[in-house]
């Protein structure tokens, strides 16, 4: 054995250790990339040794430009925000619009705690009943306070799930009947075309009269404004599932059509085993343009509806108007659009863990 062995064996294990390093960033790419972090790839691959120059090219390509497209941006905002006047006043610029969105969360917190007394209040007033022997007079009050912009930020994210949930319950099915059946697919296919442009304030007034005559009240978990919202959003929101579902079903592989007539598959077991592991690609697709066209619709529908979202503080800014409810505005475009955005990260991680796991 020669002197030079000891050497090419620690030559060895160092190569197969960086293999092993890279095999492992290339693995967490997927999710890096998945939350809109895959400049972390490049950053990890260069302080393992892997051409630090070209990955730095890369890093300024995947986050350098994008923060100096948002600076420029900011910094176009606030040279020209202070040269339209509007019966407001100027347009609010960056500082004004973060000091809005400041003083929104103080808000939020100082309503927090607000309703944390009132409850506790309560919970004593119950409890001294309680011990007095006067158990029948215990209430439970809820808090009639204004809701914070926190609060309005979750009724629009629950309103806007409920909606896409009942739109995704009723297009998939329909998408896997007209994708299986030609003639399903004749009869379905004229109404996808005909309702699918139809705006959602259209919509509106039609389901405020359904809603307001099935429903008496406007009290409980499924309010009037609540549901007119959600149905809205699942009127205009399901059929970019259906359509993509439907074009999913019917392009599966004719050869795995003929294997499943071949075992004698069963309806069931041919949709599940076959149909959607097929299809999930595209239904996924139609899933994520549907979040986003119910979230763009809920807006509008929570303006009308006055649903107690995002799109009534809107309309109540707009209503009040003092010289805070333009800069208050913009910070409500703003987090529209960044909820946005994290929806659609969310249904592209769920795309990415149920149809690309073997690239992981």
């Amino acid at each position: 054995m020669t002197t030079a062995d000891p050497d090419f064996a620690k030559s060895a294990d160092r190569e197969a250790r960086r293999a092993r390093l890279f095999t492992r960033i290339n693995k967490a790419d997927a999710w890096f990339t998945v939350l809109g972090l895959g400049w972390i790839t490049p950053m990890l691959k260069a302080a393992a040794g892997d051409n630090p120059r070209a990955q730095m090219k890369e890093v300024w390509r995947l986050l350098g430009v994008p923060v100096l497209a948002i600076l420029c941006f900011i910094a176009l905002w606030g040279f020209l925000a202070p040269k339209v006047q509007t019966s407001l006043g100027a347009i609010p610029g960056p500082a004004q619009v973060w000091a809005s969105a400041v003083d929104l969360h103080q808000d939020a917190i100082e309503k927090a705690e607000k309703e944390a007394v009132f409850y506790d209040r309560v919970d004593q007033r119950n409890q001294r009943l309680i011990e007095a022997g006067r158990g029948d007079e215990v209430k439970e009050m809820a808090y009639t306070g204004a809701p914070s912009y926190y609060d309005q930020i979750g009724t629009s994210i629950g309103t806007v799930f409920f909606g896409f949930l009942i739109a995704s319950a009723v297009a998939i099915p329909l998408g896997i009947i007209a994708g299986l059946s030609p003639i399903a697919n004749a009869a379905i296919n004229p109404l996808v075309q005909i309702f699918k442009p139809v705006s959602p304030l259209a919509w509106l007034p039609i389901v405020t009269m359904i809603i307001s005559a099935l429903v008496p009240s406007n009290d409980g978990l499924l309010a009037k404004s609540f549901l007119v919202s959600a149905i809205t959003v699942t009127l205009c929101s399901l059929w970019p599932t259906l359509i993509n579902t439907a074009l999913g079903v019917a392009s599966i592989d004719k050869d795995l059509v003929s294997v499943s007539k071949v075992l004698k598959m069963g309806t069931w077991k041919k949709i599940t085993k076959l149909v959607l592991p097929s299809a999930l690609p595209l239904i996924f697709t139609g899933l994520r343009l549907s979040l986003g066209v119910g979230w763009m619709v809920l807006i509008a529908a929570e303006m009308l509806a006055q649903n107690p979202g995002l799109g009534k503080f809107v309309w109540d800014e707009f209503q009040n108007g003092s010289s805070q409810s333009l800069a208050r505005i913009m910070v409500a475009v703003f987090t529209i659009g960044i909820i946005g955005f994290l929806l659609d990260r969310v249904m592209y991680a769920l795309q990415s863990l149920f149809t690309f796991s073997a690239n992981r």
